[in-house]
C-alpha cells in the first residue's frame, strides 16, 4: 500500500505520455521531422475498395508444360538424340513426342529421367504403346506449385500496392486460389487494378531468322508487336535471358530521342546470360517479351556486358512508371483476374464510425454511472482509471500505426467492461474485508492482495487466446484481437496501478475510519 515518489510520477508520466500519443489524431502534423504516428481507419469506417481476385491455376501448369517442353528438346538434342511431333496437353498435364528412330527410346527415357526437377517426383517419362514418350506433371507436385504460386503472388501484390502509396492496405488468402485485397481510402481502384491485373513477366528470346510464312515452326511461337497487334514475329521458345534477375528498373527520358523509356539493371547471373546472348548472336534481333508481348525486336550491333538496357516503345510518363514499377515488383507467377468488386463510400464509412463513436460513448457513459453510483468514491477513483484506460489504449494504437475497424471499436467497448470488471473485483473484496470487521487500511491491503491474483490469472488467460487469435485470425479478426490484447495491459496497469495509487493517496491524505464503498 506504499507508493514512492518515484512509483506516483512513473504512473504519472506514463499516463500524460498517453495523452501525448493520442494528439496527432487529433491535430494536423506541424512539422515534417516531428514523428507523427496516427490510428489509420479500416475499410469499413474510411470508405474504399474491396477487389476479389483469382489466381489463373491453368496457366500455371501450361507454362510448366512449356518449360518442360523446352528443356525436353535442349536435353535431347544435348544428349545426340532427335524428337518429332513435340506437343504440350494442358488438361492431361502432359508433354508428349515420337523419337526419331524406336531404336533411340530408351536412350531418350535415360536422358529425359536426368531431367532436374522442381520437386521429387515432379513428373514420370514413360513410354506409350503408341511409341510415342510422354512426360506427365505429377497432380501433387502441381498442387504444390500452385499453393506456392499464391503465396508469392500475395507478396508481389503487396509490393505493387505499397509503391502506389496505398496506406495500410489488407491483403489475404481466400481459398486455395483466391486473393483479398482491400484498399481504405480509394473510391476509384482502376489503376491499382491494372497493375494488378498485368502478370509483367518479362522475358528476352532470340527472333526466328529467314522464317517463312505465318505458321510458327517446332520451338517457334509467333508473338504480336505491343505497337502493332497485326504485325507478328516467330520468337524461339527458349528463354535466353529471364526477366526474375532484375534488380531494378526505372523510368527515365531517353537522351537521344526525348521519348520516355525504362532502364533496367540485371545482378550477376542475368548480366552474365545477357553479355553472353548479345556477344554470341551479334547481327540477329533479340526481342524483350512481355507478357506473350514483343515490346521491341532490335538487332544485336555489339555485346552488352554491363548488366544494364533501355526499353523504349512509345511510352508516356505514366506507363513508362508503372511498367518500371512492375519489373521492380516482379512478375507475378500467374495471371490474376478480378472476380468481384465492391466499393464503399466515406460517407457510409462516415456513419459507420459515428454509430460506433455513439455506442463507444454511450457504453462509457453507463459505465461510469454504475461505478459512481454503486461504489461511491472508490467507484469515481475507477472512472478516472477507466478514462486513463481508453486514452492509453488509443496512444497504443497510435504508436503502432494500427488499422481501426468497426470490430476493433467493439474490442475497445468490450476492453472497457473488461477493465470495469477488475475494479468491481476489487471493490467487492474491501467491502467483504470491511463486513468482517477490519480496519479500513487492513481492509483495504488484503481487498487489494486478494483480488489481484485473480485479475492477473483472468486477463493472463484472454491475452493468450487473443495473442492466438491475432496470430492466426485475418482482416477484421485480426484487429478485433489487436484491440484487446492491448486493452488487457492497459486495463492491468490502470487497475493495478493507477486506480490504486489514487485511492491510497486519498487514505493518506484523510486516514477515515470509514471506506466509502
Amino acid at each position: 500500500m506504499y507508493y514512492s515518489r518515484l512509483k506516483m510520477a512513473s504512473v504519472v508520466a506514463v499516463c500524460l505520455l498517453g495523452v501525448v500519443l493520442c494528439l496527432p489524431n487529433a491535430l494536423r502534423q506541424p512539422s515534417a521531422a516531428l514523428p507523427w504516428r496516427q490510428i489509420h481507419l479500416g475499410l469499413d469506417l474510411r470508405g474504399g475498395s474491396y477487389l476479389l481476385m483469382q489466381v489463373d491455376m491453368q496457366s500455371i501448369t501450361s507454362d510448366r508444360l512449356q518449360t518442360l517442353a523446352d528443356g525436353t528438346r535442349q536435353a535431347l538434342l544435348g544428349a545426340g538424340l532427335g524428337y518429332r511431333n513435340i506437343a504440350t496437353d494442358a488438361q492431361a498435364g502432359t508433354v508428349t513426342f515420337t523419337p526419331r528412330d524406336p531404336s533411340e527410346t530408351d536412350a531418350d527415357l535415360k536422358a529425359l529421367r536426368a531431367m532436374p526437377t522442381a520437386v521429387p517426383g515432379e513428373f514420370s517419362v514413360d513410354r506409350r504403346p503408341d511409341g510415342n514418350i510422354a512426360i506427365t506433371l505429377s497432380p501433387a507436385a502441381m498442387h504444390e506449385r500452385a499453393r506456392e504460386a499464391v503465396t508469392q503472388s500475395i507478396e508481389i501484390v503487396r509490393r505493387r500496392i505499397d509503391a502506389t502509396g496505398a496506406v495500410d492496405p489488407e491483403i489475404t488468402r481466400q481459398g486455395d486460389d483466391r486473393i483479398v485485397v482491400e484498399l481504405p481510402g480509394i473510391s476509384d481502384p482502376e489503376h491499382v487494378k491494372r497493375l494488378l491485373g498485368t502478370t509483367a513477366k518479362m522475358t528476352f528470346h532470340m527472333v526466328q531468322d529467314n522464317a517463312l510464312g505465318t505458321v510458327a515452326g517446332p520451338g517457334v511461337t509467333l508473338l504480336p508487336m505491343v505497337n502493332a497487334p497485326d504485325q507478328k514475329l516467330p520468337i524461339l521458345d527458349h528463354v535466353e535471358v529471364d526477366g526474375s534477375d532484375l534488380t531494378n528498373a526505372g523510368a527515365a527520358i531517353d537522351q537521344q530521342t526525348g521519348e520516355w523509356a525504362v532502364n533496367f539493371s540485371f545482378d550477376s547471373v542475368g548480366a552474365r546470360a545477357f553479355a553472353a546472348t548479345t556477344q554470341a548472336n551479334i547481327g540477329h534481333r533479340f526481342a524483350i517479351v512481355l507478357d506473350n508481348k514483343v515490346v521491341q525486336a532490335p538487332v544485336i550491333r555489339s555485346a552488352i556486358t554491363g548488366g544494364n538496357g533501355q526499353i523504349v516503345g512509345g511510352f508516356d510518363a505514366q506507363s513508362a512508371t508503372d511498367l518500371a514499377l512492375l519489373l521492380r515488383a516482379g512478375a507475378l507467377p500467374a495471371p490474376l483476374s478480378v472476380i468481384e468488386q465492391r466499393s464503399i463510400g466515406p460517407s457510409l464509412g462516415a456513419d459507420s464510425i459515428r454509430a460506433g463513436a455513439l455506442s463507444l460513448g454511450a457504453g462509457f457513459v453507463l459505465v461510469i454511472a454504475f461505478m459512481g453510483l454503486f461504489y461511491g468514491r472508490f467507484g469515481w477513483y475507477a472512472n478516472v482509471a477507466l478514462l486513463a484506460n481508453l486514452v492509453l489504449m488509443a496512444a497504443l494504437l497510435s504508436l503502432f500505426q494500427a488499422t481501426l475497424t468497426l470490430p476493433g471499436m467493439a474490442g475497445m467497448l468490450l476492453t472497457l467492461g473488461m477493465a470495469v470488471d477488475a475494479n468491481i473485483l476489487i471493490n467487492e473484496r474491501i467491502r467483504e474485508e470491511v463486513g468482517r470487521g477490519r480496519t479500513a487500511l487492513a481492509a483495504m491491503q488484503a481487498g487489494f492482495e486478494r483480488a489481484t491474483s485473480t485479475i492477473v490469472d483472468s486477463n493472463a488467460t484472454a491475452l493468450l487466446a487473443h495473442v492466438m487469435l491475432f496470430v492466426f485470425g485475418t482482416g477484421p479478426v485480426r484487429g478485433f484481437a489487436l484491440t484487446i490484447t492491448i486493452g488487457i495491459v492497459t486495463t492491468l496497469f490502470t487497475t493495478l496501478l493507477l486506480s490504486r495509487m489514487l485511492m491510497v493517496r486519498w487514505y493518506a491524505r484523510t486516514r477515515p475510519t470509514v471506506l466509502p464503498v
